[in-house]
């Protein structure tokens, strides 16, 4: 009887939420090397209201099939259940998920702790509102990002670093960028929703 309360008191919490959440947003993650900061990126992606979380797996960290992710303790653990309330998807390549993307309408940028030679902005001078379809690419811990998805991106995002170490883990990155992403894009949604509202009611 309990378990059944508290699914329905999620539910009737993700119900309330929805509104709130940012249509149209994706954050990818490509090739991470560690299964840990996918659990936490998706925790990030469930928190800050992303609508989407794809992965680029070449190493077939994760099963195929979004159901069977849910069920993965190491991923289910690491992002506190949020799995299980997101939507994810998985692809074998960084190209197949960028024809995809494409496909569908969105635009992509990338985010590097260094400038990458394409046009670059820092984090807080970036208007994340002017793409209607927007992914929001994290690169491998290892590597970074890679050049096919700098290539097929519109800009490079960047944080500022102020201190000796000039890199942050991914799951702290990704929550940093997607906050940022997410504010403007919230504030747009209900500023949008807003002018509709008193267009129709004039």
């Amino acid at each position: 009887m309990q378990d059944s309360r508290e699914k329905t008191s999620l539910r009737q919490r993700a119900d309330r939420i929805k509104d709130f959440r940012c249509k149209n947003l994706i954050a990818v993650i490509e090739n991470p090397t560690d299964i840990k900061n996918i659990g936490t990126i998706i925790r990030n992606v469930n928190a800050l209201g992303v609508e989407k979380a794809y992965v680029v797996d070449q190493k077939n960290s994760l099963p195929d099939d979004w159901q069977e992710m849910r069920e993965r303790p190491a991923l289910s653990k690491t992002s506190v259940s949020a799995i299980k309330w997101s939507f994810v998807k998985k692809f074998q390549d960084t190209e197949s998920c960028i024809q995809h993307l494409e496909k569908n309408g969105f635009v992509s940028i990338v985010t590097s702790p260094h400038t990458k030679g394409r046009t670059n902005v820092v984090l807080d001078a970036g208007d994340y509102t002017k793409y209607k379809k927007l992914a929001v690419w994290f690169g491998s811990e290892s590597t970074g990002i890679s050049n096919l998805a700098l290539e097929n991106s519109a800009l490079c995002v960047n944080i500022p670093m102020f201190g000796i170490i000039e890199s942050l883990n991914l799951g702290t990155s990704s929550g940093i960028v997607l906050y940022e992403v997410t504010k403007q894009r919230r504030t747009f949604q209900a500023e949008l929703k807003a002018k509709i509202e008193a267009k129709e009611n004039a």
